[in-house]
This record gives C-alpha cells, structure tokens and sequence, in this order.
C-alpha cells in the first residue's frame, strides 16, 4: 500500500507540475495544478464513453468523447509549451460544456442519452474555482441553455437510440457517480486550498500585527486600526528620559559596521527590558541615543518615579558584566518631567513620537550632562527629592534655555531603597546594587554635543 501511495503521490507531483512556470506565484501554481489534475482524471472517462458507445452500435455518439478526448489532450500539449492559464481554461470549459450535452441530440434527449448531459455542469463550477464569480454565471447561464437546448433538441431529432435499456441506466449512474466524484474532488481540493490561504493569511495578519505593536504603544496600534483620523493627545504630566553613548561616534569610526550595529543592538535591547519591565514607553532611538517616556500613552502619576528606577538600573547595567558592563560603554542620562503632546506622524514607516518643551530640556539635560551620571531638571528634582537622593550640580548653561539648575541622581533615599533595591535587582542574578555615585568627568561645555533630536523640534 506505501508502494502504492508513493507511486501516486510522485505521478501527481509530475502531472501537477506541468506548465509550470519559476516566474509564477503561490496562487497561480496551485490553479495550474489543480486545473491539470481534474483535466487528467476526466480524459479515461472520456474513453471508456467512447469504448462503450462504440461497442453497443452508436458511432456517431462514440466521436464525442473521443473527440473531446483528442482537443482536451492537445490543449494540455499546447499548455505544456505556452504555460498559459487561460488558453488551458477557455478549451477545458468549452470542452467540458459541449461534448456531454452534445451527445443528447445524438441519443435522443435527456433520458436515452443516460443524463450524460449533466457532466456540462462542470464548466460553470470550472469557472467559478479557476475565474471570477461573475464569469463563472456566464457560463452557468450558457450551462442551462446549451443541456436544455441539445436535451429537447434530442428528443425531437430522434426517437431513442440503440443502446439496451440496462446499459442505459448503467450510465445514468455511472454519470451521477463519476461527475459527482469529480465536482467533490475539485471543490474538496479547493476548499483545501482556501483553508490553507486562510491559514496562511492568519500568520501573516499575527506577523504585522506583532510588528506594528513593535512599532507603536500597544492602545496606539489600536486606535489606528480602528480610525484613520491624525491620533495627538496631550499629556500634563509626563517624564522623559535620553541617554546617549558618550564617544560612540569616534568608536564606531574604529569599529566595522555590523560590530556597532551589533553593539547597539545588545545595549538598546536591553534598555527595552528594562522599559518593559518599568511599564515605560520606548520612544525611538536617534543614532547612539535612547529616548524613553513615562506617563505615555497611559497616565501614571508616578512617571517620574518610575523613570528614576529606569535610570538608575541603566547606569548600573553598564557596570555590571551580568548585563551590558562588558562593552565598555559609558552613559549621560537626562531627565525631565512636564506636559507633553503625543502622537504618530507621517504615512510610511509612521512613528509615534512626543513634542513639547519637557521633551527639548530633557534632551538638553542629556546633551549637557556627566559621563556616568544621571541629571535631572528642577521639575523632575521636585517630584523625586523626597523618595531619592539627588546631589546639586548647580547652574549651567543651557543651550536655548540659558541658566538653568540642575542635580544629579544618586540613588534611593534609604527608608525607601529597599523597596526600589528589590525592583532593580531583579535585572539579573548575581547583580550587585549601589547607588553610591561615583564622581563622573567634568562637565561638557554647552553645546558640545550633537543634539540627539537633530532634525526634530530639539534641535530649534
């Protein structure tokens, strides 16, 4: 029996193949193939029509399969060449159409002729799975005329025929069983086919759809399937984080492309671990700078917080060889808190993004930073300064903003360093946790540090 199957299995693989065509898709190849199939398994019935007709005294009637033999055989010679879908369809459906009901006129009508006849039906259910459904009535309406036309026509040409009465009904059921497998064969194969496309489309739907929600918020993505209006929100309270590698530039001038690719990659994935896990929003990344919001797109009134812990457990994997400690990198981190406005801009390769002046200090904050340390805004000062321990820089200069004061973030103030410690020390096993601040480098001069906005609202 394996024998057998394998036997079938690899003379239906060569059969289907048939016409092929490399440039072809998915759908074409499978039309092409099932279209072969089905023209293969009805040449034998043809014959064996031919054969018996032949046999009983109706030559006349035994032309017909046997010419439908020979015009569907050559149309799949031609195809074989010419690769054509179409060309093989049209002959396939004229052929299927014309050669049953023409036998009626033949025999004698519906009933002598064994209701060969209904063998024509195949050519609008041809049409309906191989073409589209308004061609597929065309041929069902010529369908109906062409059975009813030949049938009476029979009838009134002749009076009966010569085959037995026995052999007649024979072929009544010979003709309901072989044109029934037939039609269950095409409609099971493609209904298989539909199950598999529907299948198919189904992981590629999961696929864009873990895309976009890689792309956008995941309450964003929603809003956008379900209304194509411009999504702006504007939020009161909000907190902004940017860290950028200090050097990075003059790095990757010393480094092959995919090492800084992959360089980045690692450090700002696991950045995205930690957003996660603080229920904090990954904004974008701008060359070697990484942008994070809290509070956005879901209001939090404990942003700021939140991102303190964020910075604090960045500044800490960049030490720790658990983490990101072995690539040698350093941070400058800035935060600020205040309004913003959130939305998605532009039409290909959309981008949700926030504006506001919260987001053009907080960039500042990073831009004219320490290596190693975390600097914070007065607003952001304020809404920390009684959970955590924050060290006055003092005023600097600020480009666009003039002077400013501005303190450091040194860690969790002790009654509450447990709680934030035991958070944090969850990143990985065998990390140690101190927020002992060890002193960073001086100070950048203002301005002497590309902007990480460039080209956005920060660089105005």
């Amino acid at each position: 029996m394996s024998r057998a199957a394998s036997a079938i299995a690899a003379w239906v693989s060569r059969t289907a193949a048939i016409g092929a065509d490399p440039r072809d898709d998915e759908e074409i190849r499978l039309r092409k193939a099932l279209l072969v199939l089905i023209a293969l398994m009805i040449l034998p019935a043809a014959l064996v029509w031919g054969t018996l007709y032949l046999a009983f005294g109706e030559p006349v009637a035994a032309l017909i399969p046997y010419g439908y033999f020979a015009a569907s055989a050559g149309a799949l010679v031609v195809f074989a060449r010419t690769r054509s879908l179409p060309f093989l369809l049209t002959v396939q459906l004229l052929d299927i159409l014309l050669a049953p009901t023409l036998i009626q006129v033949v025999l004698g009508g519906f009933l002598t002729s064994g209701g060969v006849g209904l063998w024509g039906i195949l050519a609008p259910l041809g049409a309906l799975v191989f073409a589209e459904v308004r061609r597929a009535v065309r041929w069902f309406a010529a369908f109906l005329a062409v059975f009813l036309g030949t049938g009476i026509a029979g009838e009134l040409v002749r009076d009966g025929s010569r085959l037995p009465e026995w052999l007649t009904t024979a072929f009544v059921a010979m003709n309901v069983v072989a044109g029934s497998f037939i039609v269950f064969t095409l409609l099971a194969i493609f209904a298989q086919q539909r199950q598999a496309a529907l299948s198919a489309l189904r992981v590629e739907q999961d696929k864009a759809e873990t895309l976009l929600l890689n792309i956008l918020p995941h309450s964003i993505a929603q809003k956008l399937k379900a209304d194509t209006q411009t999504i702006a929100d504007q939020f009161d309270e909000a907190s902004i984080l940017f860290a950028d590698v200090v050097g990075f530039t003059r790095l990757s001038q010393r480094l092959p492309a995919a090492e800084v690719v992959g360089m980045l990659d690692h450090l700002f994935s696991h950045f995205d671990v930690l957003a996660e896990r603080h229920g904090l929003e990954k904004i974008k990344t701008i060359g070697d700078a990484y942008m994070v919001a809290a509070g956005v797109p879901s209001p939090r009134p404990d942003h700021a917080r939140a991102m303190a812990l964020m910075a604090l457990e960045m500044r800490e994997a960049m030490r720790s060889e658990d983490a990101v400690g072995h690539l040698g990198l350093e941070l400058r981190i800035g935060i600020n808190s205040g309004p913003v406005i959130a939305g998605v801009i532009g039409r290909k390769r959309f981008l949700y993004d926030l504006w506001g002046d919260a987001v053009n200090t907080a960039s500042r904050m990073e831009s004219h930073g320490t290596p190693g340390r975390i600097q914070v805004t007065r607003a952001t000062y304020e809404l920390l300064k009684d959970e955590f321990t924050l060290e006055a820089r003092g005023t600097v200069e600020v480009k666009g903003k003039g002077e400013m004061e501005t303190w450091y973030l040194i860690g969790p103030r002790p009654i509450t360093a447990g709680l934030a410690t035991a958070g944090l020390a969850s990143a990985g096993p065998g990390r140690s946790v101190g927020y002992e601040g060890a002193p960073g480098s001086a100070a950048h001069a203002p301005g002497s540090t590309a902007d990480p906005l460039a080209g956005s609202e920060a660089s105005a």
